[in-house]
């Protein structure tokens, strides 16, 4: 399996599990250590926001060097949305 079908993301799903990007992360590793380790523009995000930079506070973002959509991409789909979608078809 690949992670597009197991987050429900693309194609269509078949199961009963959908498991979240952001969840799974938060859970496996609250820090964001490896987000830090590999991805420098999100360094100094707080770990509240290190796997959902875009719900930071603009001046947060300002404050960390790393605004959503000028230095770090902005989110492609909303995955609570997409996901329930996807279970659909």
């Amino acid at each position: 399996f690949n992670w597009l079908w197991l987050s429900c993301s693309g194609f269509f799903y078949q199961y009963f599990r959908c498991y979240s990007p952001i969840a799974f992360q938060k859970k496996n590793d609250p820090t964001g250590k490896y987000i830090r380790k590999y991805i420098p523009a999100l360094r100094k995000i707080p770990d509240k926001y290190i796997y959902e930079p875009w719900k930071a506070p603009k001046a947060v973002q300002e404050k960390c060097g790393c605004v959503v959509g000028v230095d770090y991409p902005k989110p492609i789909v909303d995955h609570a949305s997409v996901s329930k979608e996807n279970m659909t078809r």
